[in-house]
């Protein structure tokens, strides 16, 4: 399962080394703008959150598939059918605030705007689930080197050969994401992103990526390949794509979700979702 190659009209994310300043609500403005790419490192301190619209009739399988499935599918908000607020962002739109998004019919992927409008439907339910690009800065914070951020990259995500626990109709593997730790500071990422529960919090494994069915890091399925460091050790955290793995394994007629790594910037604070 592979992402498409990058339509050559596609807007590029614009470099701004002030970007970890913006506010949530100056982000969303700059991607209903049109500005496109990767979030991480972006409005620092703020929750983000992946995205999956599905309509009604499909609701209660997600719903289900999330609360079975905690790790990768932590929920923050679900909307009223045809609603595109949502209490984590007060006058945000769901429908052209995100970077870019999904379309999917049939569990096939058919565009990738970076505005759901003209696709909106008025029975979608959304539902905002919690994404690790949050507890980057409480990494940083302890010393823990952000590989993709430094390089200016998304965050690397593979489909692995475990399997999520089906809930209803909506079934498939789990995706995590991957980031390069040194040793030293493992401990300290380990810790730091369990405090976090509600942003996937601590990884699902440490080390040989085989063990999850990876066969080659530099090849992710989505994001980019990052380049660490001799000593650094894989780590993965379950992530917030899995939706859209059980999107393509499921066949709902219908789906909107965000691209991966391009996420819903809140203005909830990172710190609202520390446990301790």
């Amino acid at each position: 399962m592979t992402s498409p190659d990058r339509a050559d009209d596609r807007p590029l994310t614009v470099v701004d080394e002030h970007a970890h300043t913006w506010s949530p609500a100056a982000a969303r403005a700059r991607f209903r703008e049109g500005l496109a790419g990767p979030t991480a490192g972006i409005a620092a301190g703020h929750t983000q959150a992946n995205l999956i619209s599905v309509p009604a009739d499909w609701a209660y399988d997600v719903l289900l598939f999330c609360q079975r499935n905690p790790k990768p599918c932590p929920v923050l908000d679900v909307t009223d059918a045809g609603s595109w607020t949502t209490v984590l962002a007060g006058g945000a739109d769901l429908r052209t605030d995100l970077p870019r998004y999904r379309v999917w019919r049939n569990g096939e992927l058919v565009d990738e705007p970076t505005d759901v409008r003209a696709y909106w439907r008025e029975d979608l339910v959304s539902f905002l689930i919690g994404c690790s690009f949050t507890f980057e800065w409480a990494l940083s914070a302890a010393g823990v080197p952000v590989r993709h951020v430094e390089q200016g990259r998304n965050v690397p995500m593979y489909v692995t050969d475990r399997r999520c626990r089906p809930g209803g109709r909506l079934h498939g593997p789990l995706v995590v994401s991957m980031r390069p730790v040194p040793p030293p500071r493992l401990a300290a990422a380990i810790r730091e992103s369990s405090l976090l529960p509600a942003v996937h919090g601590g990884p699902v494994h440490c080390g040989d990526p085989s063990v999850l069915g990876i066969a080659d890091l530099g090849r992710p399925d989505f994001g980019d390949p990052v380049v660490a460091e001799p000593d650094d050790i894989p780590v993965f955290w379950a992530c917030g794509v899995t939706p859209q793995a059980a999107v393509t394994a499921s066949r709902p007629p219908f789906a909107l979700t965000h691209a991966p790594g391009q996420m819903f910037l809140t203005d909830a604070r990172d710190e609202q979702y520390r446990v301790a």
